[in-house]
């Protein structure tokens, strides 16, 4: 399965609980912070809900 490396690029005051609860599920928790994940459909879809304050590259 493909990996991602996902950052955390801007911050999440001012923004709904569930978007903030996903950025903790997804590990990060400061600005600049990076984790790896699998691209499963799970991690993609969170990813996805909190596109705008994240990058995503893709590892191979």
């Amino acid at each position: 399965m493909a990996k991602i490396k996902v950052t955390k690029r801007r911050s999440a005051i001012n923004r709904p609980q569930d978007q903030k609860r996903t950025l903790a599920a997804l590990g990060l928790k400061k600005i600049g912070q990076t984790v790896e994940h699998d691209a499963s459909p799970n991690i993609l879809g969170m990813v996805n809900k909190v596109m705008h304050l994240v990058t995503v590259e893709e590892i191979k």
